[in-house]
């Protein structure tokens, strides 16, 4: 049995199957954690939503949490703000991949898909979130805003107890998630190689938990 964390898919359909299927050859007694923004800016962000629920439907055991994109998608149901604010974070070829003209054409079980999504997973050795914790906040696992969007904090050891904190989010070149899992002493280890971004990075990667091996493939949507 192994674990392993992805994050930033972002509608990179081809690419995630590849990774999951060919490169990991995910089995059901796996461990698969995803740490969210599965949707927007790619091509098939229907494709990726499916493949996860179809996993889960398979009993594979697929850990799901919640990234800034799901949030934004499900905020633009709000109201016109909200959906501009989407649709300018790449919410439009989400709603292409649906093949539907407005949000609220969207079928219902990819709402009841967000809207079950954790916000942060504790294991025995590892914090897993989509963007970081405020640890200057009263209650850094209960500040939904900075576990979506934050960027840069510092770790406070009384919060983590020594776990190892894994996040995506801030998209970075693949050679630098290679270096900080190299270095046995990274206790925060950005895992978003910026897939989407094909022309600067390119990258999705699966972190190994139990041996820190990356695996990365170039996006191939």
């Amino acid at each position: 049995m192994s674990r392993y964390a992805i994050s930033d898919i972002h509608g990179c359909n081809k690419t995630f199957r590849y990774l999951v299927q060919e490169v990991l050859q995910l089995k059901p007694e796996d461990e698969l954690f995803l740490l969210g923004d599965y949707i927007d800016r790619g091509p098939d962000t229907k494709g990726v939503l499916d493949f996860i629920m179809e996993l889960q439907e398979k009993r594979y055991r697929v850990t799901t949490l919640m990234g800034n994109h799901e949030d934004m998608m499900l905020q633009a149901l709000e109201g016109s703000e909200y959906l501009h604010h989407w649709f300018l974070n790449g919410g439009n070829q989400a709603l292409d991949s649906f093949n539907v003209d407005d949000i609220t054409e969207i079928p219902e079980k990819y709402w009841r898909f967000l809207h079950q999504l954790d916000f942060y997973v504790e294991l025995e050795d590892y914090l897993l979130v989509h963007a970081g914790f405020d640890f200057e906040s009263p209650n850094p696992f209960q500040n939904e805003k900075a576990m979506l969007w934050i960027r840069d904090f510092k770790v406070i050891d009384t919060y983590t107890n020594g776990k190892t904190i894994i996040h995506g989010h801030t998209p970075i070149p693949v050679f630098e998630i290679e270096d900080a899992v190299a270095d046995p002493t990274s206790k925060v280890i950005d895992i978003d190689g910026g897939c989407v971004f094909k022309m600067r990075m390119g990258h999705l990667t699966a972190l190994n938990l139990d041996t820190r091996q990356l695996h990365a493939v170039r996006n191939m949507d």
